[in-house]
């Protein structure tokens, strides 16, 4: 029986989450499974896995195959690596010691560039605020000018139609003599 690790959709509409399953290369996507691996879901930043490291490390030296995505994950998890390196061990090239080492460091390196990523978004969001907000106060000032202006025009208006009457009224009374 060929076995495929695969991802078997759950979740809602418009909010996909997925498990991380061993199944008969036959059956449907979300059909029946022979063991459940993780879970996987790409909504959160970054995507949130939660993989049983040893089942899944089992499931790939016995010959099962990954789709694109699995590979990914697993890859991503570091579960391809460990099976690097217990190929090593067999061909002796290491011990045991050695091989936990090279993983723990792989693992340690790994996740410092995650921290680096997390850094790096909340920063750009930070710049993006930061942006946004001296957008505000330019639209601010710009509107605040515009109604100084109006202001100015307002009074600018109201001053000489005061005097305007005083001296048109004697004007109009010339004619109304004749």
């Amino acid at each position: 029986m060929a076995t495929k690790i695969r991802l078997q959709r759950g979740g809602h509409k418009g909010y996909a989450v997925y498990r991380i399953v061993v199944a008969d290369s036959r059956a449907p996507r979300d059909g029946r499974f022979i063991e459940k691996l993780g879970t996987y879901n790409p909504n959160t930043q970054p995507s949130t896995i939660d993989l049983n490291f040893e089942r899944a490390l089992y499931w790939v030296e016995v010959g099962a195959q990954p789709t694109d995505t699995a590979r990914m994950i697993l890859r991503r998890e570091g579960v391809y690596m460990m099976k690097h390196l217990k190929g090593g061990v067999k061909k002796g090239a290491f011990d045991e010691a050695a091989m936990q080492q090279k993983f723990d460091a792989w693992k340690a390196d790994r996740q410092k560039g995650i921290e680096v990523f997390l850094k790096g978004i909340e920063q750009s969001k930070k710049d993006l605020a930061a942006k946004r907000l001296e957008e505000e106060k330019k639209v601010k000032e710009a509107i605040a000018k515009k109604v100084a202006e109006k202001n100015a025009a307002a009074v600018a208006e109201e001053t000489p139609a005061e005097e305007a009457p005083a001296t048109e009224a004697p004007a109009e009374e010339t004619p109304a003599e004749a």
